[in-house]
């Protein structure tokens, strides 16, 4: 069986093999220290009593045998009866200590001594002897008390081990689940930030360390709760703080009366300064804040194409006729048009593009390929890395700026990634890969 995964079922488990190994060893010293000092004191006592039975019958005179037999059966318990040849007996007991004990009483009082558990259906505990060892016929079945004989049973013994386990098990299972509680309270408010929802508090109550990992998640969120409403503060300001000159620098160049040309690149120059403004938003937004829900991804990559063409742009739409899947829309439809971009921005924008939606039992695949120089594939991780080659991408035929990364941050956020592929007879192939 594999080892459990799970802490609970990890320490439940490791206490249970210790607590099995503890009762093996017990049962080894009760066995070595009880069982066995048992059996010896036990046979010592029946051939103690058997011998002193035989004196007593040799040195008392034949007519007063039987007040000797009377005297012992009512004030030792002790019945001596004759042997027939006729009588039914039925064996002791297989156990160790019972062979023990035979073994024993044997080797002190002969190899014809015999044993059984009833006479005639009489119960108790029998031992043969004789009070001739010479002559067999002469020999006597002597009765004892089986309280003097028999200790406490095995199904008793293994009864009492078996319920002293469960409560141990029991104790042990309390005190694991007293220690997973809180990490799955935790583990589940961590993916609730995760997610971008709000965390609940977690009960700041229990051992010392318990509670001040509670205290310490619980100021944790407070503090990215209140960071996260900073920033969608600063967000809001940045926009308008920005997009604004840059509209009224877009107003003052139609109404300079520079020659077309110079408008015309003028007005170029402001739309990249707004595109590139837009892609540090959308990288910076927070994407998780989206709830993920039900959404048509064949229908949403058709709207995306239809805008595409109506701009000029040539693509190929190949996906099936409808695909149902729980996603963040927005955040999608924003991946797909920086792919969309990027793909125009840096291909052969005379061949056109090729979008394909791929449905799989575990998720989704979204591929734009297209025509024009593609990415080594040693530099492919690196452009998915945000700032670290951003001058160089912008002046790099080869780079795509911040597109890329806000891509690979949707995919992650859909539990995918985005691999960027060569085209065969060159080009391009990003396939987002969402996980649903």
């Amino acid at each position: 069986l594999p080892w459990p995964r799970t802490l609970l079922w990890r320490s439940f488990l490791l206490i249970a093999l210790l607590l099995g190994a503890s009762l093996l060893a017990w049962l080894q010293i009760y066995n070595y220290y009880a069982l066995r000092p048992r059996a010896a004191q036990t046979a010592q006592m029946v051939v103690s009593m058997v011998n002193l039975t035989r004196s007593a019958l040799i040195a008392a005179d034949e007519t007063q045998r039987l007040a000797l037999l009377h005297d012992l059966n009512s004030i030792e318990g002790i019945r001596v009866l004759p042997a027939e040849s006729t009588d039914k007996l039925v064996g002791l007991p297989d156990s160790s200590p019972t062979r023990a004990l035979q073994a024993s009483v044997r080797k002190r009082l002969g190899a014809y001594t015999r044993f059984s558990a009833e006479l005639n259906d009489l119960p108790g505990f029998f031992v043969s002897f004789r009070v001739d060892e010479e002559d067999p016929e002469d020999e006597y079945w002597i009765m004892l008390p089986r309280e003097r004989i028999a200790g406490p049973a095995a199904a008793e013994w293994l009864g009492w081990g078996i319920a002293a386990i469960l409560l141990a098990l029991i104790a042990a299972y309390l005190v694991v689940r007293g220690l997973n509680r809180p990490l799955k309270a935790l583990e589940s408010a961590a993916r609730a930030i995760g997610r971008g929802e709000p965390a609940p508090n977690l009960p700041e109550h229990g051992a010392n360390e318990i509670a001040a990992v509670a205290q310490a998640f619980n100021q944790m969120s407070q503090d990215l709760a209140e960071l996260e409403s900073d920033r969608a503060l600063i967000l809001a300001g940045v926009s308008h703080d920005l997009r604004t000159p840059l509209a009224r620098l877009r107003l003052g160049i139609e109404m300079s009366g520079a020659h077309t040309d110079d408008i015309a690149a003028m007005g170029q120059d402001i739309e990249d300064m707004d595109r590139i403004i837009g892609q540090f938003l959308d990288f910076a937004r927070d994407s998780q804040a989206e709830p993920a829900q039900d959404c048509d991804i064949a229908a949403l990559l058709h709207d995306l194409a239809q805008a595409s063409r109506r701009r000029g742009t040539l693509i190929e739409l190949d996906t099936p006729e409808q695909v149902i899947a729980p996603v963040r829309a927005q955040s999608l439809r924003r991946a797909v048009t920086n792919l969309i971009d990027n793909a125009l921005r840096y291909a052969d924008t005379d061949q056109p593009l090729a979008l394909r939606l791929r449905n799989f039992p575990d998720g989704l695949e979204i591929e734009l390929a297209d025509r024009g120089p593609g990415i080594p594939a040693d530099q492919a991780e690196r452009l998915k890395r945000p700032f670290t080659r951003l001058e160089s991408a912008r002046s790099n035929a080869q780079g795509s700026g911040l597109g890329l990364a806000i891509v690979e941050r949707i995919a992650k956020l859909h539990g995918g990634h985005l691999d960027l592929l060569p085209r065969e007879g060159g080009g391009l192939r990003a396939v987002l890969k969402l996980r649903l």
